[in-house]
């Protein structure tokens, strides 16, 4: 019984540990919010912060996961290019997740780096959501049935993943806009 209430505690900590990186590092960017910072907000030392995730590079990831959680839960239920359009607008209010991102995404080209298996992980379950809804988008004849799924899925995917990159070099680039635009082309 006892370790069933140290096991909860543990896991509230550490969603108040993911809340408060997600909200710190979205306001003041990968480089700049330190895990000092982040241990701080929550009343813990580095050490203790990074007890509940064993890395500095494994909280990163789960501050990763701990964002598409809750986009999944702020993304309206529409269309494929209405949900896309819809995050994209909103890491526009998060730059340093974007940053965080787009800094790990790079770092999962090594085989090793614990933000690989995230990214693989996170690039099935989002392909499969997308294909879903491009294909009923094609039923319903709202994207060109002739075009194939897959390289639509693999063109806004890297679209969307290229567009921050630019953005991070560039903040007056309007990432939905290019977004609506790609879809555009798509219709019929």
């Amino acid at each position: 019984m006892v370790k069933r209430g140290a096991y909860a505690k543990g896991v509230v900590k550490r969603e108040g540990i993911l809340e408060a990186a997600l909200e710190i590092i979205g306001r003041r960017g990968y480089r700049s919010a330190s895990v000092r910072e982040i241990a701080d907000a929550v009343g813990l030392s580095p050490a203790g912060l990074l007890h509940y995730f064993g890395s500095k590079e494994q909280l990163f990831v789960d501050i990763l996961r701990a964002r598409d959680a809750a986009d999944s839960r702020q993304v309206p239920d529409a269309g494929v290019e209405e949900s896309l359009v819809a995050i994209i607008r909103h890491n526009e209010q998060v730059p340093g997740l974007v940053e965080l991102y787009t800094r790990l995404a790079a770092e999962a080209g090594d085989p090793a780096h614990p933000a690989r298996a995230f990214f693989l992980d996170r690039t099935a379950i989002v392909h499969a959501a997308a294909r879903e809804a491009v294909v009923a988008e094609q039923r319903a004849g709202r994207i060109r049935a002739e075009l194939d799924p897959e390289w639509i899925i693999r063109a806004g995917h890297a679209l969307a993943d290229g567009l921050q990159n630019a953005w991070i070099l560039d903040p007056t680039i309007d990432m939905a806009a290019d977004v609506e635009q790609f879809f555009a082309l798509l219709k019929p």
